[in-house]
C-alpha cells in the first residue's frame, strides 16, 4: 500500500489521472485502536459522504491523517504580483518604481 502511495505522489505523469481522496477509486484509509473510536470516525466519513477503510489495531498508534486532510483541505497559495520597473511605486509617491524604491 505504501508503494502505491509513493507512485501517486511522484511528479512524473504516467498517464493515470490522480483520483480524489475519499472517492471510490481512492478511499481514505485510517487506523484506530478501539471499536468506539471506529464508530466516531466512521460517523464523520458517513456525514460527509466520503468512501473510507478503517483498520482496528490496538498495538499501533492511531493514524487519521487521511481524515484530517479531508476535513482541512490545503488552501491555494496566492502570489502577489511583481512590481515592474516602470510601474508606479506602490508607496504612493507617484514616481516610477525604478526611481523610488527600486534602487
Amino acid at each position: 500500500m505504501l508503494g502505491e502511495e509513493k507512485k501517486r505522489s511522484s511528479r512524473v505523469y504516467d498517464g493515470v489521472k490522480d483520483v480524489k481522496l475519499g472517492t471510490e477509486g481512492n478511499p481514505a484509509v485510517v487506523t484506530v485502536k478501539t471499536k468506539e473510536r471506529m464508530k466516531e470516525v466512521a460517523a464523520t466519513f458517513e456525514k460527509n459522504g466520503w468512501k473510507y477503510e478503517i483498520n482496528i489495531d490496538p498495538d499501533k498508534a492511531e493514524n487519521i491523517t487521511a481524515l484530517k486532510r479531508l476535513l482541512n483541505p490545503p488552501k491555494p497559495k496566492t502570489v502577489k504580483t511583481k512590481v515592474g520597473r516602470n510601474d508606479p511605486c506602490p508607496c504612493g509617491s507617484g514616481k516610477k518604481y525604478k526611481k523610488c524604491h527600486g534602487k
